[in-house]
């Protein structure tokens, strides 16, 4: 029997991508406490890859406790500048610091991908993508998060590519589906190797 698939997430966003692709599937967010599981790990100096895996398969594991049977699917996305992760900006000024910090520069999004059953973790991926922003000048940055105002606050990087974000930005090297914070192409592979969708 084909396994039910679980999306271990409340995300608009990774529903979309899941339902633009044809998937069947239920939400189920996970009930983890991100940042108790993130602590520690900077404090280590994990990497931005490492903590955004991590709490995918946290989120994969969570969920598939609770659901025998089910393929559960975990994703996280970690941004990172150099050395720094970021993490949603706290608020409006928060968000006005993020975009300051990524005026001009290339940052990292790491997006992680993991698939549990029976509360076994079977498969975890990290994807990548790499984005320059334009320089911004405070001016713009007040102008620009006044115009989308709280969505500022829903993304890690203070900006939605989906929406006016777009227009901070002068080269983006990734996939769109890793910008949105779930890697659907070795995703959708896994899914077809593992029999849960149709190959």
């Amino acid at each position: 029997m084909t396994p039910k698939l679980l999306l271990a997430s409340s995300s608009p966003f990774r529903r979309m991508l899941m339902e633009n692709a044809g998937l069947v599937f239920d939400s189920e967010p996970a009930v983890i406490d991100e940042r108790a599981i993130e602590a520690p790990l900077e404090r280590d100096g994990a990497t931005p890859d490492a903590v955004a895996l991590v709490l995918a398969k946290a989120k994969a594991k969570e969920v598939s406790d609770r659901f025998a049977g089910h393929l559960v699917i975990g994703s996280d996305q970690t941004m990172s500048l150099a050395d720094r992760t970021f993490h949603k900006p706290r608020d409006m000024a928060d968000a006005g610091n993020h975009l300051r910090a990524l005026s001009d520069k290339t940052h990292r999004l790491n997006s992680a991908v993991a698939l549990a059953r029976d509360g076994d973790i079977v498969w975890e991926h990290v994807s990548h993508a790499e984005l320059t922003m334009r320089p911004l000048s405070d001016d713009f940055i007040h102008r620009h998060l006044n115009r989308v105002g709280a969505k500022a606050l829903a993304s890690v990087g203070a900006y939605q590519l989906e929406g006016e974000g777009l227009q901070l930005f002068s080269r983006i090297d990734g996939d769109y589906f890793t910008i949105l914070g779930l890697p659907m192409l070795p995703l959708l592979q896994k899914l077809r190797e593992l029999g849960a969708i149709d190959g």
